[in-house]
């Protein structure tokens, strides 16, 4: 990483210009920093949890203007698509091949340093202090919202409450459990409390974050560490069979597969939000799913991101 002076172009048709007020680090930006992401390119200017105001915008615009307060989001909502038109996805495709390629819908970069191209991330950017993004990949928010905290509504929070509201649907009574006690971690607890599961269970090996997952709405924990066995044999046993809803906060395949494994026959459901390092497969004895396991994946915790938001 390097702190640069970089040139941000002005918006051109169906884009705005944005000014970030506030960001916060994802644990996505350092994987693509890692080398991990098989999508990721540089230079490139990496965030996508941000939030700003508008400073200016691009011919055609018409759903925003200088001053608004905004989040940039990774995941559009064009309306247009089959995707954005079926209930049962968020996962618009009007701009994705392009912003894969870390550019914008026009096929080219509004960032530049020195006289060389940078590649946008994510569609969004967030690590500038200004930035250009897709009408579509945009959000209005209240003119008073905090923006030191609203940009969390970016990704992880949405991601985290999402994945068991929207996702795994979880349901009033029920056993959860969260492995990876980060922000996205914290907000599924959040979701997870918010419907009335009655037991939800925080899982990590930093003891260190179990007092905060506690006031999240935690009921209690188990550090993998303290235990010789395997963590879904541990978690079978301390619930009479397993699970109803577990969730993948980490982006380990193993910690994957020991999540689905943890959930009760018949009926129980895992849900993958961590992203695994390229090449890196999922596995599992198919008799897991057959005897009515369910696992399932989400990205921002499948909210139609600009209505949503």
């Amino acid at each position: 990483l390097s702190i640069e002076e970089v040139e941000v172009a002005p918006p051109k048709a169906h884009e705005v210009r944005v000014k970030i007020h506030a960001t916060g680090v994802c644990h996505t930006d350092a994987y693509t920093l890692s080398g991990s992401d098989p999508e990721g390119l540089f230079p490139v200017i990496l965030g996508h949890e941000g939030a700003g105001t508008v400073e200016s915008v691009g011919e055609g615009v018409t759903k925003f203007k200088p001053g608004d307060t905004v989040i940039p989001l990774y995941v559009p909502q064009c309306g247009e698509c089959k995707f954005c038109k079926n209930p049962k996805t968020n996962l618009c495709q009007k701009i994705r091949v392009t912003q894969g390629q870390g550019l914008m819908p026009d096929n080219t970069s509004r960032f530049s340093c020195k006289g060389k191209q940078l590649f946008h991330f994510m569609g969004t950017s967030t690590f500038s202090e200004y930035t250009v993004v897709a009408e579509i990949s945009l959000a209005k928010v209240d003119e008073h919202a905090p923006l030191d905290k609203v940009c969390l509504l970016g990704c992880g929070i949405s991601t985290g409450y999402g994945a068991a509201i929207n996702t795994a649907k979880v349901e009033a009574g029920s056993t959860c459990a969260v492995f990876g006690l980060g922000a996205v971690g914290l907000a599924v607890i959040m979701g997870c409390k918010s419907v009335g599961a009655t037991r939800i269970i925080g899982i990590d090996i930093n003891p260190d974050k179990f007092e905060i997952a506690k006031k999240f709405g935690a009921t209690e924990f188990v550090n993998p560490k303290d235990h010789s066995k395997p963590i879904q044999e541990v978690l079978v046993e301390l619930t009479d069979g397993g699970v109803d809803y577990s969730f993948e906060c980490i982006g380990n395949v193993g910690i994957m597969r020991a999540a689905l494994e943890a959930c009760h026959k018949g009926w129980g459901t895992s849900v993958i939000i961590g992203v695994a390092g390229a090449g890196q497969e999922i596995s599992t004895r198919p008799f897991q799913l057959v005897t009515g396991r369910t696992w399932k994946g989400t990205a921002f915790g499948g909210w139609k991101s600009v209505e949503s938001v």
